[in-house]
This record gives structure tokens, sequence and C-alpha cells, in this order.
């Protein structure tokens, strides 16, 4: 049993060590090195969040840190379909609606009811989101995420 916690807290450790400063989750090990930065905290963070099993309790109760209306979404997807779709998405972002849009918010977590408001967003912010002629996906995909920040009921798609 000694043997199989010490391979978590390793394989913990191993990952945290790769991942960003927020890359820590939310949880009881992410409350209490709250602020801090380094690998050393991570680390910390990441193995008592895991070891402890507290990510599942804080979602489920919506304690420790933790929310229940999360939306989990796939930045390497959205990137690669960003990326992929530029033009595509320009040009239907423009007009505030199209078949790009509607994967922009399936891959984005965007519920059916929010959508019309969600392509509304986007078509009355075409200007800072598509800035330049040679914007980034990434640049886009940060714009796209300022937008819905900036609005209350979108605000919960925002990364």
């Amino acid at each position: 049993m000694n043997k199989k916690l010490l391979a978590a807290v390793v394989l913990g450790a191993f990952w945290s060590v790769s991942a960003q400063a927020e890359n820590t989750g939310c949880g009881l090990g992410s409350m209490v090195w709250d602020g801090q930065s380094g690998i050393a905290p991570q680390v910390l963070a990441v193995t008592t969040n895991g070891t402890f099993g507290n990510q599942t309790f804080g979602i489920t109760s919506g304690t420790l840190g933790c929310t229940q209306d999360g939306v989990v979404r796939s930045s390497q997807r959205l990137g690669m379909y960003t990326g992929s779709n530029m033009d595509a998405i320009a040009r239907d972002m423009s007009i505030g609606q199209g078949e790009s849009l509607e994967v922009l918010a399936d891959l984005m977590g965007v519920d059916a009811d929010d959508r019309p408001a969600f392509y509304a967003a986007l078509q009355q912010n075409y200007d800072q989101i598509f800035s330049a002629t040679d914007v980034t996906a990434e640049d886009v995909i940060a714009a796209i995420d300022a937008t819905l920040r900036d609005d209350a009921r979108l605000s919960r798609y925002a990364a």
C-alpha cells in the first residue's frame, strides 16, 4: 500500500512539474497553497488534491474552491479547429451565423439556449476579435474569451 501511495505522489509530482501555475485545479491542496508560485507549491497542491481525492468532493458539493457550473473545454481541439478554419470563422462571425460558428460553439460547450447570444456577441465584437490581417488562432481564441468574459450571460463559457 505504501509503495502505491509513493508511486502516486511521484507521478503527481512529475505531472505538476510540467504544469503551468494555474494548472492545479480546485481542491483542498489548491486552497492551502493558494497564491504561492513555483514548482514546490504546485506539486504539493496537486499531490494533496490527488491523494485525498478531494477535487471530486469539491466539484460535487461546490466547496473547496470548486464550482459546479464549469465547462470542460479542450483547448487543443479548439486551437486546431480555429487555426484550420480562420477564414470560415471570420466570414460566419461577420454575419453572425454559420456552420463554423456552430462547431466553435460546440467545442466551447455553449448551450443551445445561449447560442443566439453567443453568435450576436461575436458578430458585435468582430473588429476586436479579428483585429489584424495576420491574427493567429491563439489571438482569436483570446479575443473570443475576452468577449465572453464581458458578457454576463456568456461569461461562464470563457476559459
